[in-house]
């Protein structure tokens, strides 16, 4: 069965509220097995919602609105069902009771107003709103479902999952799991050639690639109606793809290349401390967001300014003054200096050119150098990158935390 999700609200059409609605209830609605075809968001205008319910219920066997249940004016939602299907409101008289009570808790009269939210189409049943005063509804008319749920997401989300899930549950033979795997150091175009024969000869699972920032995720998605079954095929495929791309493969799902890190760190009873200049900090910010990196994560140094380089880390003014603060003899004595202040195991260090200005023929926008002091070595690597001044200090941040992933695990860098 396909669904259609339509969210209701002008405030979307303005970009004043992100629609996450619909991202949650996609991803719900996939793990169902239910498909998802269209997604709509249409404005506060009745004529507009009658029409978009049409056309949903003219291609999809579920059509679930979003949105527009208050008890305002502008709250057209069940109005909006109500003449798309042709039927009259009635008033829902345990709704109106659930919705005083709501009031009655709080110790006020319930709004002459709130009224309007015990109104339901003909034929359809409420649903108990147990986070807000908007009740949800079902309605089933012939071969098609409606259901209709709150716009706020607290009470969206736990209306859905606890009374909306297994009522859609019943309609479907089918069960959707999917399995994402992290890749970091290629390119999404590269891994689509090294993936060429099995993204090619694709049906289930599926296997599809998404770009995000500094690494590629590839989603392996089983549609099957035994959710063992749906496992053991995801498995054969991620063994062909692990087999292909290696190291490249961080890590899954929850995972993060930060996460990944401070596991193998504790592994190995292994302490961390960074220095950076043009990240400003935030190689330590995304390591300290993960739980219990205490262990691992000993300091974190901001040495924007040479004064900060030579006072706080000891690099030495000569090199400052011969090579620049941007250079790999810079980022040499910074990764040292971190590790010697810090009195851990390995010291990360980062220099370089966030831009849009301070560049130039020899040391452009996006040049970046990187060290890594671990035991007794120290290494130092360069790098171009590309983009705005967060986008640069970005993938400055992540191709440091793959340098450092790699080394842990004794992988050459390149």
């Amino acid at each position: 069965m396909n669904c259609e999700i339509i969210a209701v609200g002008t405030e979307l059409l303005l970009g004043d509220i992100v629609n996450t609605n619909a991202q949650f209830l996609s991803q719900k609605l996939s793990s169902l097995g239910l498909d998802v075809y269209h997604q709509v968001v249409v404005g506060d205008n009745l004529g507009r919602l009658v029409e978009a319910i049409k056309l949903a219920s003219s291609r999809s066997d579920i059509i679930i609105t979003t949105g527009g249940l208050g008890p305002t004016d502008d709250d057209i939602t069940k109005l909006g069902l109500a003449k798309a299907l042709g039927v009259e409101m009635v008033l829902e008289l345990n709704s109106l009771e659930r919705i005083k009570s709501h009031f009655i808790g709080y110790g006020k009269p319930m709004p002459i107003i709130n009224e309007r939210q015990a109104y339901i189409p003909v034929g359809c049943k409420a649903v108990a709103n147990d986070n807000g005063t908007a009740p949800g509804i079902i309605g089933e008319y012939g071969k098609k479902t409606y259901i209709s749920l709150p716009g706020p997401p607290r009470e969206m989300i736990p209306m859905f999952e606890e009374k909306i899930m297994p009522y859609l549950k019943q309609k479907s033979n089918y069960i959707i799991k999917s399995h994402t795997l992290k890749v970091i150091g290629i390119g999404e175009s590269a891994i689509q050639e090294c993936l060429g024969d099995i993204i090619i000869g694709q049906s289930n699972p599926t296997v599809a690639l998404y770009a995000k920032d500094g690494e590629v995720q590839i989603r392996i998605t089983a549609k099957t109606q035994d959710e063992g079954l749906a496992y053991e095929r995801i498995k054969a495929v991620e063994k062909q793809i692990r087999s292909i791309l290696g190291i490249n493969i961080y890590g899954s799902d929850e995972d993060t290349l930060e996460s990944v890190i401070n596991s193998l760190l504790q592994d190995k009873n292994k302490t961390i401390a960074f220095a950076e200049s043009c990240t400003g900090g935030l190689i330590s910010s995304r390591f300290t967001d993960i739980p219990n990196a205490s262990a691992s994560y000993i300091n974190g140094v901001v040495c924007y300014s040479n004064d900060a380089k030579i006072n706080m880390l000891g690099v030495n003014k000569e090199t400052l003054i011969k090579y620049g603060a941007v250079s790999m003899e810079t980022a040499e004595e910074m990764a040292l200096g971190i590790k010697k202040i810090s009195n851990t195991d390995i010291g990360v260090s980062i220099t370089g050119i966030a831009g849009p200005s301070g560049g130039s023929d020899t040391k452009p926008v996006g040049l970046c150098f990187i060290g890594l002091a671990i035991d007794d070595i120290v290494k130092t690597y360069s790098y171009i990158f590309n983009g705005n001044r967060r986008r640069i200090k970005w993938q400055a941040s992540t191709k440091a935390l793959d340098i450092l992933r790699r080394t842990i695990l004794d992988i050459e860098v390149k």
